[in-house]
């Protein structure tokens, strides 16, 4: 092949890996901040505010250099010896299957897997050009057993977290007071935790789970890193924000958000007298109106006519200001009702957890999973360039990190509700300290299996997690199972239909007639 050939396949790959990268926020980069969202720790404008930087951040400044030319290495290069254009139309065909599922699944309210998706449309193409020999069964058999060992593990982990939780702060009467005193210690485990995934697992971090940098300098700096910074921010919480609670939660002081960060130096303030109303959970605080009509789905209330380009600008904005824990039918109405609802003030001291712990999660998130539609791509124009097969790796340019992170935001910005709703609202009853456990039990569950080799999903995790926390209400009937079977079915079809789609696509244009 002559480098710069096939022009149109560069062209094609390019705009499937932005939709695939869009799929990613809005289905995927949505995990992160379900549980804060359904909780009410955040609105989802807020959500995504943050998400703008943490997913852009990470993708750009902690996202990998190199990566797979063929995700976990699911089928091996060489097999395109010779042929380095089939290879890159292979990649195109890929894409165009990741990304269709990807985005039909986020419009479905089916949180799947991002790197699923990729490896099974690989896995497509392998099939359709050299059969079934062709892939690596191990690795097949890993992701099919990460479809239930995954989210069992992360929902008794985040069981445990919840329970400790509360038995030890909730259920007294005098909780605030011992969440005041908690406090401190949260903040330490939970970043500390956060820091040590983000050096784990960022592709330009410290991942001592590889041989190489099993050294003693190397651990000793990464273990350093994350229990030095994790101390610090334990004493700034206790020197900071516990007086900041304190006087805003016990005294009732009228405090603005911006205090905390000089709270010492603050002169008493006046009583608050809209607090009560800030802190409760189930209000609807975002001036939007929301209506639930089918049994999971939602629609908005249709507004005036508007001229077309206002009408354009309400459409495509419309998942923002939406206030998507208040939308819900009967039947989740009911299952909420069967949770066990705790003081407001003492949750209130986690919605601030659950924000760290989301947004470090969606760093993390940002350098590793880009590689998911920057890696085809990057494959793409390796090929283009050079006109011979890449090698087991392949770079990745500037450019394409920072076009996949702005493709990731926008996917969240513009869809992201759609999940959001169905992990922050449609399962079980949410609130900070529950939001908080499913994401630190989601967060430990993915590190401890990135430390030890094993391929778990993001997604699987913050599902199981969020089953397992609400089956802490004591009640099965506390867990809308039809919902939970919908994810089920989800994650079992997301290879072959992926895969389908990218082989059966490869099959028609490198077997018509010519």
């Amino acid at each position: 092949m002559e480098p710069y050939s096939y022009q149109f396949i560069l062209i094609l790959g390019a705009i499937f890996a932005f939709l695939d990268a869009y799929g990613i926020g809005a289905n995927d980069v949505a995990n992160s901040f379900a549980t804060s969202v359904g909780s009410r720790s955040l609105t989802l404008w807020q959500a995504c505010t943050i998400a703008i930087f943490t997913e852009f951040g990470g993708a750009v400044l902690l996202g990998a250099e190199t990566t797979d030319t063929i995700k976990n290495s699911i089928i091996k290069v060489d097999l395109f010896k010779g042929q380095p254009e089939i290879l890159m139309l292979g990649f195109m065909c890929a894409l165009v299957g990741s990304s269709f599922w990807v985005i039909m699944s986020s419009k479905w309210g089916f949180p799947v897997s991002t790197t699923h998706s990729i490896v099974g449309a690989i896995c497509g193409i392998g099939l359709a050009r050299f059969g079934w020999d062709s892939l690596d069964k191990a690795t097949l058999t890993n992701i099919v057993i990460s479809w239930f060992s995954s989210p069992a593990i992360a929902g008794v982990v985040a069981s445990i977290l919840y329970l400790i939780t509360k038995y030890t702060v909730m259920n007294h009467a005098n909780s605030l007071e011992r969440g005041l005193i908690a406090i401190p210690f949260y903040f330490w485990f939970t970043l500390t935790l956060m820091l040590f995934y983000v050096i784990l697992k960022a592709p330009k971090g410290i991942d001592i789970s590889k041989t190489k940098n099993q050294t003693p300098d190397q651990i000793g700096l990464a273990l350093g890193l994350t229990f030095g910074l994790g101390l610090l921010i334990a004493i700034l919480t206790r020197v900071f924000l516990v007086p900041y609670f304190r006087r805003l939660l016990v005294d009732e002081e009228d405090l603005k958000w911006y205090h905390v960060f000089y709270i010492p130096f603050v002169p008493k303030q006046p009583k608050s007298t809209t607090l009560n109303q800030k802190l409760a959970l189930g209000a609807d605080h975002s001036g939007v109106t929301a209506v639930a009509t089918e049994e999971e789905g939602m629609t908005i209330k249709e507004e005036v006519k508007e001229p077309w380009h206002k009408a354009t600008y309400v459409y495509i904005t419309r998942g923002l200001f939406m206030d998507v824990a208040s939308a819900q039918s009967e039947h989740v109405k009911g299952v909420h009702e069967k949770a066990v609802k705790y003081e407001n003030k003492t949750e209130y001291l986690y919605s601030f957890l659950q924000v760290c712990t989301a947004a470090f999660a969606s760093f993390a998130h940002g350098s590793n999973d880009v590689a998911n539609a920057a890696g085809p791509f990057s494959g793409i124009v390796r090929i283009y360039e050079s006109g011979e097969l890449p090698g087991k790796s392949v770079p990745v340019p500037f450019y394409i990190l920072a076009a996949m992170g702005l493709a990731i935001d926008a996917g969240l910005i513009l869809y992201g509700f759609n999940i959001m709703r169905v992990l922050g609202n449609n399962i079980t009853y949410h609130s900070p300290s529950r939001g908080f456990s499913m994401e630190l039990g989601a967060a430990l569950t993915v590190i401890t299996a990135s430390f030890l080799g094993l391929p778990v999903s993001t997604t699987h995790c913050i599902t199981g997690a969020t089953v397992g926390v609400g089956l802490c209400n004591g009640e099965l009937q506390a867990i809308n199972w039809r919902v939970v079977a919908w994810c089920l079915f989800s994650w079992i079809v997301t290879l072959p239909v992926a895969g389908g789609i990218a082989g059966g696509l490869f099959l028609l244009i490198t077997r018509s007639p010519r």
